[in-house]
């Protein structure tokens, strides 16, 4: 234990140690420098100014942005830890910009990718950063409704899309004002571009100039927004370089810093959120308030304390309380359920939480009350896009009938196996007479559905089409 009033912090760069050592007064509400505490910032860059940055942080009010491309309508929960950035900068009075990437969405930044992204339609892009804004704005709205529990007022978050400078910025006049600052050594040593100078696809001179655009939308930024700092993941830390050197040769009085924040992988190593290719979105279209829900209650024990500290706004004595509780009692789920709660409000609102958690609930004590109140699209999406059979009832219909219609079993003996066996439910109550001939008011829930399961967790909706 340090005493006095200094503290150490340790980081690594490559193969060399630095022990940095500043004043702990240094640190105030603003300096968001000190959410290190929580594991949330990796790096800051120029390494050697890191005692100015905090300087300035804690002693004035800036802009601090981050950059999301526009390759999809809707954010995903490996995007949750930038936001979560911008929204600590905000409740530290700084003022937050999220970069929409009209035009480095047409480009595609070749970070953490072995291969080049297909290319998107003009009209798909801009329809995607309509559909990014919007849902930026949703979460920062319900950050201030739900999650800030303080009188004073936050500073408006500015979302903006890079593709209004570029479209006014002649090819030619860029390269010539812009493209004489980048060395050509700096620029092949970064890493996302050696990984795939190496690889079989190589890489375009479309995805090699990433790097210059994103350098000029920080410099964009300082010029009209006065904007010093970005934040982004580990993998960002090249981009965050060029656009750093950029601004040091264009604007030499100026000094700005990129703070990276760390990649979260589950335990197998994929990118939080993508793993098997399945995203959990940020969009209630494609992924659920349930089914969110459910991924963070299925948080691993490893994992759960640190995407607490990382995902939420909960102070860390609280936290240290609730993982004290799980470690006691891990069958009560405390700490992953706390984790859904937090997360889940931010993204879909307390409305989103309240039907996530009633559906829970009913799943759990077999009372399909709150699946009645759901459109038969959103019963599909909760139950992660099973698939729907419209079905015209007739008489005499047996539970075998249902099961084949909805393409529950390849073969009628699979299926009479199974369900004598106790392996397959209907409206989650299991049925193993395959013989049973259909009742309505048994087979059916009020909205004109049936709920059928093979095993623990392999639906099918079957929609009456009465």
């Amino acid at each position: 234990m340090l005493a006095g009033s200094q503290m150490l912090l340790f980081r690594l760069n490559a193969s060399v140690k630095t022990i940095i050592r500043f004043p702990v007064r240094r640190y105030s509400e603003r300096n968001i420098l000190k959410l290190r505490d929580r594991g949330f910032i990796q790096d800051v860059f120029p390494a050697e100014s890191i005692q100015k940055a905090g300087t300035m942080l804690g002693s004035a009010t800036h802009s601090v942005y981050a950059g999301f491309d526009p390759t999809a309508n809707s954010l995903h929960v490996g995007n949750l830890l930038v936001l979560i950035g911008l929204l600590h900068a905000q409740r530290a009075g700084h003022r937050p910009i999220a970069l929409v990437g009209g035009a480095t969405g047409l480009i595609g930044d070749p970070s953490g990718r072995k291969t080049e992204r297909q290319q998107m339609e003009v009209q798909t892009v801009q329809r995607n950063v309509d559909c990014l804004t919007k849902q930026i704005l949703r979460i920062f709205d319900n950050h201030e409704r739900f999650c800030w529990h303080k009188s004073t007022a936050l500073p408006p978050v500015l979302v903006v899309n890079n593709a209004d400078w570029y479209r006014q910025y002649n090819f030619v006049e860029f390269m010539a004002n812009v493209g004489r600052h980048f060395r050509m050594g700096a620029m092949l040593s970064r890493s996302s571009v050696q990984s795939r100078l190496q690889g079989e696809s190589g890489m375009s001179f479309t995805e090699f100039s990433y790097q210059l655009f994103q350098a000029y939308d920080w410099l964009h930024l300082l010029r009209h927004h006065g904007c010093r700092f970005q934040l982004g993941g580990s993998d960002q830390m090249g981009n965050i370089m060029s656009g750093q050197e950029l601004i040091s040769r264009t604007e030499p009085k100026e000094e700005v810093f990129g703070l990276t924040l760390p990649l979260i992988t589950n335990e197998e190593g994929d990118k939080f959120g993508k793993s098997a290719g399945n995203a959990v979105w940020l969009s209630k279209d494609r992924t659920s308030p349930y089914a969110m829900y459910q991924f963070f209650v299925r948080t691993p024990d490893s994992e759960v304390e640190k995407l607490l500290k990382l995902l939420t706004f909960l102070p860390l004595p609280t936290i240290e309380q609730t993982m004290a509780k799980h470690r006691r009692t891990p069958e009560l789920w405390e700490a992953q359920t706390l984790l859904a709660d937090e997360l889940t409000r931010l993204v879909h609102g307390e409305e989103g939480l309240q039907m996530a958690k009633s559906i829970s609930r009913a799943l759990y004590s077999g009372d399909l009350t709150a699946l009645e109140q759901l459109e038969v699209r959103d019963v599909s999406q909760i139950f992660d896009g099973a698939p729907l059979h419209e079905v015209v009832p007739e008489p005499g219909m047996t539970v075998l009938d249902i099961a084949m219609r909805a393409k529950c079993f390849p073969t009628e003996k699979d299926a009479m196996r199974i369900i004598g066996a106790g392996g397959f439910s209907i409206n989650l109550k299991k049925v193993k007479n395959f013989a049973e001939v259909l009742v309505p008011s048994v087979h059916m829930i009020s909205n004109k559905l049936s709920l059928l399961r093979v095993g623990k967790r392999n639906y099918y909706i079957v929609k009456w089409m009465m």
